[in-house]
């Protein structure tokens, strides 16, 4: 070994003003008031940069950076401010940056104007004692493939300018604009490297060799190699973890230079690649392993690989426990993004994860909060809504995940007996081809918090209103046709038209009841996959399970406000009768649910709405049209809205006292005799291929931009995007533009060569008959097995409930129906093998 490699470390603190949470521009007051060699400025005046003596130990490195807070935070608080050690202040904007008085800082803003303006971000640099800069250019050049692992740890800025950006690190991606910043490249001396500073100076894009911004370089300043891709780090154990692996890194690179081992440098492009991905998932998806030609690996597996390799070289430095145990902790805990969106998602407040910030910048080198018990055997998933890394449970399931993980066996499989029972006893079925199944439910409750709630709620609304707003135009004016928005081939022409449905009145409401389904992507943000405006079904289920897990697990512990889901029972019955025909003679009108009877799939839940709901409950045999009103049969009552049920179309309807029944309540219908819901024809906003078109229809119709997100999807049918889909089918799903049920699908990644293959030539056969989507990745919750608690796919159906177009004629039900895959499946349906669970949703 060249020298003891030392270790020094530089932080980058934002001053975060308490009262408001907004960073504050004091640093150059405060700075006054502490020691200049330990605290000094940086390019904007929001942030104190504390500098590390240097040290051997890494017990040492944490006391060190431990006082230099602490001395830090008793000079702020008297101001009442606090600091952020994050790669971002979640609350700050654009408007708070101002710039250091410096003539360097001065040159700087000048020349790179709004770069300089974006550099509110703050980051961790480590430093490695080699004093030779031959060796220090060398070893810079061989240890890049460890480097995205090192930003995972560190990734805390998910939120720039007030929003979450989809990345755990955007502060490595604001970092990364600077001209000088990245990867130098293999190089072979210190020389070579002083060559490129001189070019670069020389060039004018650089004033000094201090802006050379790469991601490892000798310092400018100290006979040290410099890391500098981290986020600045809250909890000092996770900066302690990552120099323990850098310098380990260092050494045995050191150690491969000396014994000429030849390098096995990755393509700078590569490279590239690898540290966005880390800076995009940080330590929730995938990294790239350690390799010249890398494969992905789940990013804790990842860790685990990087610090099982540098073993060796810990073992020399004695941090072999000390670095094993706080990786351990680190990926039981999550990256402090992970922990930033966690407390985001208790209250949608961004005052939360500042609290969060300053509590643990503030706090203890390990954090502040003991972890909840680990669930032992849980096989945990990246997107896990209720189970975090290292098995423990998030904050809102604690209470809910340690009270089925302590049933026991025998407890828990009392309990399925008993649900089975209560389904049994309930009737509790759908139909398949003719057979009757049983439902499965699981005990283990999903919860959906309020501010997820309140998002779905504006989100959901303003997509069925933009639904309604083209069928209405659809079937009548089509001024979406006529301004180009839409085609005449993908409106009258697309497999759900129906010429009858040109004949309802123009301010008919078509799509009364819609169903909406959602899934995770592996942020935690929700994405409409499916909407469903023919005769959505599920609502009952939802209800069901409620009343399973009010019997079946009383004793489990319920967060506060939970909604109650039997309110959309009036609900429905209001949307019903808003628009109804005007009943003879005065009174209140009738409302009624048309149904194939015992037959029907959905016969359960005909039979639940209908009694919920004060609604009648009709067969064609029970119904008449006479002078275009509805009548039933048996008791003269007349119906003014008619809630259609079927499993046909409506026209296809015949009884045996009338062979055109289903024509004649059309007549009805058109006449204004009857209220139709959901009407006929709405097929053609449930096709697969207009889904693709509903981003635009709300802009369109509603002017507004879209709340909710979409799965990019591909329509087989357009020539510009066929060859998209045929090339890629077992990278993407495809589905059949009128499929129900999850008839039809086929998730390309699973499938075998020959499906694949199968599948191609059906969409070559037919293309306007398919749609393929980008595969998402569906959360998992976890669910009740002979094994105790273990992780399947879901996704949520909910309910929107509309009168009219209007931003107060739509009602988001308070029941959400989760839908529970099989093991080894993403397909949720109920005819696929698919079950449900309850939703708590708490409002209020």
């Amino acid at each position: 070994m060249s020298a003891e490699l030392t270790l020094g470390a530089e932080e980058e603190l934002h001053l975060i003003d308490l009262e408001t949470g907004r960073l504050s521009a004091r640093a150059p007051h405060l700075l006054t008031r502490l020691p200049a060699d330990r605290y000094g400025a940086e390019l904007q005046r929001t942030t104190i940069e504390t500098n590390v003596p240097v040290v051997t130990t890494l017990d040492d490195l944490r006391r060190e950076i431990l006082t230099l807070r602490r001395d830090l935070v008793e000079v702020t608080t008297a101001e009442g401010l606090a600091i952020g050690a994050v790669g971002t202040a979640p609350r700050s904007e654009f408007a708070d940056f101002e710039l250091t008085t410096s003539g360097r800082y001065g040159r700087m803003h000048e020349q790179y104007r709004l770069l300089v303006d974006e550099q509110l971000i703050c980051g961790l640099q480590i430093h490695v004692g080699v004093a030779d800069r031959d060796l220090a250019v060398q070893i810079a050049g061989r240890i890049a493939p460890v480097l995205p692992a090192l930003l995972a740890l560190s990734a805390s800025s998910p939120y720039w300018n007030g929003q979450d950006t989809g990345y755990a690190s955007i502060r490595s991606l604001i970092w990364q604009r600077w001209p000088s910043a990245g990867a130098t490249g293999p190089m072979a001396d210190a020389a070579e490297y002083d060559r490129l500073l001189a070019d670069l100076i020389a060039s004018g894009v650089i004033a000094d060799s201090g802006m050379a911004y790469f991601d490892v370089r000798p310092s400018s300043h100290a006979p040290t190699l410099e890391l500098r891709t981290c986020d600045a780090c809250p909890l000092v154990d996770d900066a302690v973890l990552i120099a323990g692996l850098y310098r380990a890194a260092v050494r045995r690179a050191e150690t491969d230079v000396e014994a000429g081992r030849p390098a096995e440098h990755r393509a700078a492009p590569l490279h590239r690649a690898a540290m966005w991905q880390a800076a995009r998932s940080g330590l929730g998806g995938e990294l790239l392993d350690l390799e010249q030609h890398p494969s992905r690996l789940p990013a804790a597996e990842a860790v685990r690989q990087l610090v099982a390799r540098l073993r060796p070289q810990l073992e020399e430095f004695g941090d072999w426990q000390t670095v094993s145990d706080l990786a351990e902790a680190t990926l039981a805990r999550g990256n402090s993004a992970d922990r930033q969106r966690a407390a985001f998602a208790e209250r949608g407040r961004l005052d939360d994860v500042v609290d969060l910030v300053v509590r643990e910048t503030h706090g203890p080198a390990a954090g502040l909060d003991a972890p909840a018990p680990t669930l032992v055997g849980y096989r945990f998933r990246a997107g896990d809504e209720a189970i975090g890394p290292g098995l423990h449970p998030r904050p809102a399931y604690r209470d809910v995940a340690g009270f089925f993980q302590e049933l026991g066996a025998t407890e828990a499989h009392a309990r399925s007996v008993a649900r089975d029972a209560w389904c049994e006893r309930a009737g509790l079925g759908f139909g398949v081809g003719g057979d009757h199944r049983a439902f499965h439910c699981d005990l283990v409750p999903r919860i959906v918090t309020r501010h997820e709630w309140s998002r779905l709620e504006a989100g959901l609304t303003q997509r069925a209103r933009a639904i309604e707003a083209f069928l209405r135009d659809a079937y009548g004016e089509r001024r979406v046709v006529a301004d180009g928005v839409l085609s005449h081939e993908q409106v009258v022409g697309a497999a759900g038209w129906r010429d009858e449905a040109t004949r309802l009145p123009a301010d008919a409401v078509r799509a009364a009841v819609q169903g909406f389904d959602l899934v995770r992507d592996e942020l935690g943000g929700w994405r409409v996959l499916e909407d469903n405006v023919r005769a959505p079904s599920g609502a009952a289920f939802s209800l069901a399970v409620r009343r399973l897990l009010a019997e079946g697990g009383p004793d489990a512990p319920r967060p506060a406000g939970v909604l109650d889901p039997t309110s959309v029972f009036a609900v429905l019955r209001a949307t019903l009768l808003a628009h109804a025909a005007p009943p003879r003679g005065g009174g209140d009108p009738v409302g009624a649910v048309l149904s194939e009877g015992p037959t029907s799939p959905a016969w359960y839940e005909h039979r639940t709405l209908a009694e919920g709901a004060g609604l009648l409950l009709l067969q064609a045999d029970d119904v008449e049209v006479e002078e275009a009103r509805v009548v039933e049969r048996r008791t003269g009552t007349v119906v003014d809205a008619l809630y259609l049920r079927l499993d046909r179309e409506l026209v296809d309807v015949h009884a045996p006292h009338d062979p055109l029944l289903g024509e004649h309540l059309m007549d009805g219908a058109a006449a204004g005799g009857v209220l139709l819901a959901n009407a006929p024809g709405n097929g053609l906003a449930d096709d697969k291929a207009m889904y693709c078109a509903v981003p635009d229809l709300i802009w369109y119709y509603l002017g507004e931009r879209p709340l909710l997100e979409a799965v990019p999807t591909y329509r087989a049918g357009a020539p510009a995007e066929r060859l998209a889909v045929l090339d890629r089918v077992g990278e993407r799903v495809t589905k059949p533009v009128d499929g129900e049920g999850g008839r039809g699908v086929l998730i390309g990644p699973s499938a075998s060569a020959a499906v694949v293959a199968e599948r191609r030539a059906e969409i070559a056969r037919d293309p306007s008959g398919w749609v393929a989507q980008e595969v998402v990745r569906l959360s998992s919750h976890p669910t009740l097995t002979a094994t105790g608690l273990q992780p399947r796919h879901v996704d949520l159906r909910c309910f929107v409930y509309l009168t009219g177009t209007g931003a107060g004629e739509s009602v988001l039900a308070d029941l959400g129906l989760t839908r529970v895959a099989p093991e080894g499946s993403m397909i949720v349906n109920s005819s696929q093998g698919g079950g449900a669970k309850d939703t708590w949703i708490v409002g209020g």
